[in-house]
This record gives structure tokens, C-alpha cells and sequence, in this order.
């Protein structure tokens, strides 16, 4: 990525984050929106949003209204900043929060049956 375009998703994540704060009329988009990066082509015609939703219950269901509501908060991103040419916007679930917390979580296993295993043998040595 460019610096520019690494400075219009930094822009567009902060100005969507606090559009989503404060809610959207939208009764399928429940739970807590975060947007947790964004991605934007290199022509700034297009911009993912990666988002994470809490509860991980809720996440399909306002994955679906957050795409049907998004050229509205397209327009209100645009009225918040002022670029030439607002990308599109696209949601999309954040996976890599996923796959490092399935990581984290493999790591506390090891090392809970590494303690494990080293206290039945001290127990065997004494």
C-alpha cells in the first residue's frame, strides 16, 4: 500500500467507527460493530471494511445489514470527510482476529499440559 492510500483507510476507519458508534436504524445490525481495518484498492475506487461483532451470534445477520446500509454510511462518511471520490465501501468479517485468538488459545493449552506433565514428574521424583 501506498501512503496514501494507507491515509485514506486510516481516515475511513476512524469516520466509520464513529458513525457505527453511534447506531444504525437498521434492527438486523445488533451487537457491537468494530471496524478492525480497512482496505482500499489502489485507484481509492473501492474500500473493504473489516469488521469484528460482539456477540459472535449476531455477526451474520448484521454482516447482511451493514452491506444493505452501506451506501448510507458511505454518504454519511462523506459528509464527515472530504475526499474527491469516496470509495465503495464493502463489509466483510475480520478472520485474522479469529485465527489469532485460535492460536492464542492453542498456545495456553501447550503450555497448560507442559505444567501438567512437568508436575507428574516432579511427583515421580519425589
Amino acid at each position: 500500500m501506498t501512503q496514501r492510500t494507507d491515509q485514506v483507510a486510516s481516515t475511513l476507519q476512524r469516520a466509520t467507527q464513529d458513525i457505527l458508534s453511534r447506531g444504525l436504524a437498521d434492527p438486523r445490525v445488533q451487537g457491537i460493530v468494530t471496524v478492525t481495518r480497512v482496505d482500499v484498492s489502489a485507484d481509492l475506487a473501492n474500500a473493504t471494511l473489516f469488521c469484528t461483532i460482539i456477540p459472535r451470534k449476531h455477526e451474520e445477520i448484521s454482516m447482511h445489514g451493514l452491506n444493505a446500509a452501506s451506501r448510507w454510511i458511505r454518504r454519511q462518511v462523506a459528509d464527515k470527510v472530504k475526499f474527491r471520490r469516496m470509495p465503495k465501501f464493502s463489509f466483510k468479517t475480520d478472520q485474522q482476529l479469529l485465527r489469532q485468538q485460535e492460536v492464542l488459545a492453542s498456545i495456553a493449552e501447550a503450555k497448560q499440559e507442559d505444567e501438567k506433565k512437568e508436575n507428574r514428574k516432579k511427583m515421580k521424583d519425589n
